[in-house]
């Protein structure tokens, strides 16, 4: 299944349940939480992101781009959100954290930095209900696709099908019209996308026309869909 999550980083904050609105096609809300420590940004905590869950009815995927993962990241389960992403490298327990996220009613995922060998850590993915390739360094909208991170994907994709492809592969940074496809081809099932959506006239129609761009590079290229 395809599915396409628009970054509300790339969002009006200042109106942001109107924001919400207007993305209503969205399989989700992907809501980065950034703590200017783990990423050189600061942007939301949790009082926002209860305050999010009150204003849409869409699940929520929240990217913890912050140090610390074993403390924070159980209290966004807490406050509702669907999933909840952690980032391998701030997490001293991630077999642990995965359990308690789960264990609060939320996915649990886990998120790869293009520096970060992805290798060492598939034995997490049993553990899992998504993996995220990130396809820019963290930490700033609007950044170009990475195209060395292609590979990576693949991998994960080999990965999560050698299991029986439970897992969803997702990849945030760069998704736009003229990335998506390669990114679909290459083994992505989940996609976050930013300013491709909330920069266009009509962010809906945007979610729409992403969705469908990826559902047709999926289609030409089965050797990459789950098994």
């Amino acid at each position: 299944m395809t599915a396409i999550h628009p970054s509300i980083l790339s969002a009006d904050f200042a109106n942001l349940k109107e924001e919400l609105g207007r993305i209503s096609s969205a399989d989700a809300v992907h809501v980065d939480v950034m703590d200017n420590h783990f990423v050189p940004n600061l942007t939301i905590g949790l009082p926002v992101v209860r305050a999010i869950r009150q204003a849409t009815d869409l699940p929520l995927d929240i990217h913890l781009m912050i140090d610390d993962a074993d403390k924070w990241a159980p209290g966004y389960a807490e406050v509702g959100a669907e999933s909840v992403t952690f980032h391998v490298e701030a997490a001293a327990r991630p077999q642990q954290l995965a359990r308690t996220l789960r264990s609060h009613g939320a996915k649990a995922a886990m998120a790869i930095k293009p520096g970060t060998d992805l290798e060492p850590h598939l034995n997490m993915l049993g553990e899992l209900d998504m993996l995220l390739i990130m396809t820019v360094e963290p930490g700033f909208g609007g950044q170009a696709f990475m195209e060395d991170m292609l590979a990576k994907i693949a991998a994960a994709r080999r990965a999560v099908n050698d299991l029986g492809g439970r897992v969803a592969v997702q990849v945030d940074g760069g998704i736009n019209a003229e990335t998506i496809a390669r990114a679909a081809e290459a083994g992505a099932d989940t996609f976050v996308a930013g300013s491709a959506v909330y920069s266009a006239e009509d962010p809906d129609a945007a979610v729409t026309a992403l969705r469908q761009l990826a559902e047709s590079a999926i289609t030409t290229s089965p050797e990459v869909r789950p098994q």
